[in-house]
């Protein structure tokens, strides 16, 4: 049985792809943050409290829902 080794160079993303994963990145953090600012009237009006937003807020960055990846 024979094998064949090929040796591939890695390929880079297109450089459009990563501008857009760092907006996401961006504007993911920015929305995170936004959540600490508002007070406990606005955070009733969107079904959340202080400790959820909190938690929110908190979360990695890379640790968004499947529909926002790329």
């Amino acid at each position: 049985m024979m094998f064949a080794l090929f040796r591939t160079r890695p390929t880079l993303p297109h450089p459009g792809s990563l501008i857009r994963l760092l907006r996401r990145i961006s504007a993911t953090r920015h929305q995170r943050r936004a959540l600490l600012r508002l007070d406990e009237r606005l955070l009733r009006d969107i079904g959340q409290d202080q400790l959820s937003a909190r938690d929110e807020a908190n979360r990695p960055i890379w640790d968004v829902p499947q529909h926002w990846r790329l």
